[in-house]
């Protein structure tokens, strides 16, 4: 590497498909011979580069919070510059450039060309003057069209992982076509855009042999994965396509749809043992009055029965799932069918969030934010509570079964795993006492199951 060449941290806010795109533009940069650290907890590079989360309000916060924090480690002589990409740039790039002068520069969520080529001609006014250029904004050019905002240019065909080097997460699509009525999503990222099979094959290709055994398959909508290529949801089909891969040992579903949901999807789970027993489909609501005013598509009816044939065709199938409380018009009677739905679905893992009003969307445009803040907070309360409950029972019957799980981690006195129910970072994990065995992170073993708190559970190798 030159002189010249500078190290660059990386900060990655929000969902996990932000990583990605943080992992291949570090990629991308240090093939021009920079140096890439990510969440270093001690960030010490000249250079930084904060992905921003965009999708509500306490996201949002915490990226304006990041960057400030960032933009006083500049002002105190630590940091050289300061970009600041992602979500939150794309969708307010004039605000942020008015408000945050201390930030050299902002992108938007594709333009991975344009922060590479900025750092690029810096670099080279800074040989032929001497010294470092001067700091201050440019005007962002658009690198993609109003209606679709697709990358502004190739994306490589390799990343610099940052997770732990038995897993990764698989991005398939990019944007979504739902337009519910709360997200802001379709304004940020544009239309869905599939990547083709053959581009995603590849990529797996390549993770395996990077050592990755385990992915996490991800899309704004995976279900929908396909129709924008030639009209019909090719998901089961490319689902299938990596399970073939040699070296691929799990596969693990995220962000489905309700609607139009592809049966098929679940004999590709029943039939391939590497397709882990497991959903991520954000559901939002079960009142009728309540999935109407979101333009959702889906009825509460409906809803029932797609959990019931879940359960029927896929014995043992974790679901997660989203909810929401607070929607405008939201009644406690609504409230109330929701907390009798997840009653009765018991979902393995759940999470839930307050109603935030985004600029743009539908429900921001016709619907009054009508629910008091106290009430919404009450109501999220209560819902967790019940989930709690929930998940307490739920991991105390895994007690005395045999599961096989994959070392992630050694921590204090336990090595920490997953089984083929968790997902990274988001759901229970498995404690195994380090004094009893040494294992092997990113390795799988039969492990059973001797305890379980409210999240977590307590395991034996055997």
């Amino acid at each position: 590497m030159s002189a010249e060449k500078k190290t660059i941290d990386f900060i990655t806010l929000g969902c996990s498909k932000n990583l990605v795109d943080s992992e291949r533009l570090m990629a991308l940069l240090e093939e021009r011979g920079y140096r890439c650290t990510h969440d270093s907890k001690r960030p010490q590079g000249e250079i930084a580069v904060i992905n921003t989360c965009g999708f509500i309000g306490d996201a949002k916060e915490e990226s304006i919070n990041t960057i400030l924090e960032f933009a006083e480690r500049k002002k105190e002589g630590r940091l050289q510059r300061l970009y600041v990409m992602g979500c939150l740039s794309e969708r307010y790039l004039a605000d942020l450039q008015i408000e945050l002068p201390e930030v050299d520069k902002f992108y938007g969520k594709f333009d991975f060309k344009g922060l590479v080529d900025e750092l690029s001609r810096r670099e080279e006014r800074g040989k032929a003057t001497g010294r470092r250029p001067t700091v201050g904004n440019e005007r962002r050019e658009k690198c993609c069209e109003e209606s679709n905002l697709a990358p502004c240019s190739p994306l490589p065909a390799h990343r610099k992982l940052t997770t732990p080097r038995h897993y990764a997460y698989l991005k398939i699509s990019e944007g979504c076509d739902r337009h519910c009525a709360y997200c802001a999503i379709p304004i940020i990222t544009g239309k869905h855009v599939s990547r083709p099979q053959e581009e995603i094959l590849e990529e797996v290709r390549w993770l395996v042999s990077q050592g990755v055994n385990e992915l996490q398959v991800i899309a704004q909508e995976l279900t929908y994965y396909g129709v924008d290529l030639d009209g019909r949801q090719q998901i089961a089909e490319l689902i299938e396509r990596i399970a073939d891969v040699p070296g691929v040992k799990w596969i693990r579903l995220h962000y489905a749809y309700p609607t139009h949901f592809p049966w098929d999807l679940l004999r590709v789970m029943r039939e391939r043992p590497n397709v882990c027993r497991y959903m991520d489909i954000a559901l939002q609501h079960i009142s009728d009055p309540i999935l109407k005013a979101m333009h959702r598509h889906v009825t509460k009816a409906e809803t029932y029965d797609l959990i019931r044939r879940m359960r029927q065709e896929v014995l043992g199938i974790h679901l997660r799932t989203t909810l929401m409380v607070g929607f405008p018009g939201e009644t406690d009677a609504d409230f109330e069918e929701l907390m009798d739905f997840v009653r009765w679905a018991r979902f393995e893992r759940m999470g839930a969030f307050a109603y935030s009003e985004e600029e743009g969307t539908y429900s921001a445009l016709h619907y009054p934010d009508n629910i008091p803040d106290e009430v919404k907070q009450d109501r999220l309360s209560r819902l967790m509570a019940l989930q709690q409950e929930i998940s307490a029972e739920i991991e105390a019957e895994k007690v005395g079964q045999t599961l096989r799980v994959v070392i992630d981690r050694k921590e204090g006195d336990y090595y920490v795993g997953r089984s083929e129910f968790c997902s990274p970072e988001v759901d229970p994990e498995v404690l195994i006492p380090a004094a009893e065995r040494r294992l092997r992170v990113g390795c799988m073993y039969d492990a059973l199951i001797t305890g379980a708190e409210e999240f977590d559970v307590y395991a034996k190798v055997r």
